[in-house]
């Protein structure tokens, strides 16, 4: 990949250090990550001996100190580069020409290019590596030998969990990091040969580049005071307040921001500015409009953070109604499960596409990129919550292996149920992200290319972009109403079925007829019933889509 960068880019070598350098940038996360959580997890299952406060604190500690060195490294590492290229292509402080910082911004498009290739395999890998472990450990411990959660006995307990360090820490870091990488470098190279003062000074200004770093170096300060509130103000010493003691870091670092990006946004930006894409310009522009941008990207942040805890968390009806339909048998457990996971794209794709959209439309592809650093504007704290859930679980595995007693594993056992749902926030804070930067990676793209941005069917227009996301996600909808609907009626044909074997147990030798118009009438119900939903969701879909005006 770097011989293909170096012979088949403008900037060549330039791109091609940048990308290394990215690369190694990512590594490097997913290694500091695994040391962290590896020097963490022996201490949280020794604090655990006394109390379940001291366990918590040490694992979130950990977290946090693995979510601020990892995005505090990426940011140092992508400003050091951006200051050595600066002097390398001999430039000052602001120039004449859209092309005057094009080729600098263009050569740091390398790092979050290296950084997403280094994240790719980091990932899948990882994934690959803890899913095989997990499921081969549950699969033959637990399920055919008998033997509990990460029992020394177990061959596979060490590979599990090391897996758990693999793919939620090292896979989600990396991941994470190539999506501030790119968003941040997607919004760079747009704004460089785009964004220019329109107060009497046409030069190209650097200070007016700096948005995007401004908002990563902003929320790193004040996570910092945000993470105080888990580790010195509130007290976790039972079970249920370990989950609000984590949604409220998320929720307080959200609205402190809110603010921290408007002072941010009126320091960047000259007061009245525009962007001068290829075909159409965006004029009289203010400071509020990407704050407006980097806003919606948050807020969406924090509804898919929120909507996620509730299709995850055991607090919730949807995981309750999961575990209920264990009673029928593992059939009825795996039917409701996957509808559930289809069911739970819904929120989180209505989200992404209404800030594409609403991005797109205020400030075009740049308004996209930065809304997806507005998404990941409280980054610090979405890598301590996501790294503190391997950490508790691998707590857990040493206490039972140590055989330390059971009120030791239990107390690990909550840190790691609540560990569980933060894992998932975390990854749909990665999904929604690289969402937005693809797109705004592909208005780089049409943008420097010189292509034209406005067609009467391309994917630069909002409405097309957030329609296709929405478009895609129906079949899953469809697919949840109707698969769930399956697992309700085979539940409830499942407890019919048992309802009349054990009432009549003549039944089994053929002395008594069973009441084949029970079983008839559940099936015949639930279909005429369960249909409504599904069907009226296309139809009104449709009736939606017509009626909206075209052009």
């Amino acid at each position: 990949m770097f011989v293909i960068i170096i012979f088949f880019t403008e900037e060549g070598i330039k791109t091609g250090i940048a990308f290394m350098i990215g690369a190694l940038i990512s590594i490097a996360s997913g290694a500091i990550g695994m040391i962290i959580a590896t020097q963490a997890n022996y201490r949280v299952t020794y604090c655990a001996r006394n109390s379940l406060a001291p366990a918590f604190r040490v694992a979130y500690r950990a977290g946090c100190a693995m979510g601020f060195a990892l995005v505090s490294l990426g940011l140092l590492v992508l400003i050091g580069l951006i200051m050595v290229y600066k002097e390398v292509y001999g430039l000052g402080e602001s120039g004449a020409g859209e092309n005057y910082y094009r080729g600098l911004f263009e050569s740091i498009a390398g790092y979050g290019l290296g950084g997403s290739f280094v994240a790719l395999f980091g990932r899948v890998g990882g994934g690959i590596y803890t899913k095989a472990a997990d499921v081969g450990a549950d699969l033959v411990g637990k399920v055919e030998s008998g033997l509990p959660e990460d029992s020394p006995k177990n061959p596979a307990t060490i590979a599990d969990n090391v897996g758990d360090n693999v793919g939620d820490v090292a896979g989600m870091s990396a991941d994470l990091f190539g999506s501030f990488a790119e968003s941040t470098c997607a919004a760079l190279v747009i704004s460089s040969t785009s964004l220019i003062g329109n107060a009497g000074n046409c030069n190209f200004e650097i200070a007016n580049f700096m948005y995007p770093l401004m908002i990563i170096a902003l929320g790193i300060f004040f996570c910092i005071f945000v993470s105080m509130l888990a580790t010195h103000c509130m007290k976790v010493d039972t079970l249920d307040k370990v989950e609000n003691t984590l949604k409220v870091q998320l929720i307080a670092s959200t609205i402190i921001l809110v603010g921290v990006l408007l002072f941010a946004s009126l320091i960047s930006y000259p007061t009245g500015f525009e962007l001068r894409l290829t075909g159409y310009t965006i004029k009289s522009l203010t400071p509020y409009t990407p704050w407006i941008c980097a806003i919606i990207g948050l807020v969406s942040g924090m509804i898919i953070a929120a909507f996620t805890e509730y299709v995850t968390s055991h607090s919730y009806g949807p995981v309750r109604e999961l575990a209920d339909s264990c009673k029928a048998g593992p059939a009825s457990n795996v039917t409701i499960g996957l509808a559930l996971g289809y069911m739970s794209t819904l929120v989180p794709v209505i989200c992404i596409a209404l800030t594409a959209y609403f991005a797109n439309t205020l400030l075009a592809f740049y308004g996209v990129a930065i809304a997806a650093l507005g998404m990941l504007a409280n980054l610090p704290l979405s890598l301590a919550i996501d790294g503190y859930g391997p950490i508790s679980d691998n707590a857990g595995g040493i206490a039972e292996m140590a055989e330390m007693g059971p009120e030791v594993r239990e107390r690990t056992d909550g840190l790691d149920a609540a560990g569980n749902t933060t894992a998932a926030i975390g990854k749909g804070f990665a999904i929604g992200s690289a969402t937005l930067v693809s797109l705004a990676l592909y208005g780089g793209f049409l943008h420097n290319a010189g292509l034209e941005m406005k067609s009467l069917i391309s994917l630069v227009e909002p409405e097309i972009f957030a329609g296709l996301l929405i478009g895609a996600m129906l079949p899953y909808i469809f697919s949840a109403f109707t698969i769930k609907s399956v697992g309700k009626a085979a539940f409830g044909m499942v407890e019919e079925v048992r309802r009349q074997i054990r009432e009549h147990p003549g039944i089994l030798t053929g002395q008594v007829e069973p009441d084949y118009k029970a079983c008839i009438a559940i099936s015949t119900r639930s279909s005429l019933i369960e249909m409504i939903a599904p069907g009226l969701m296309v139809i009104f879909y449709l009736i939606f889509r017509s009626s909206q005006p075209h052009c």
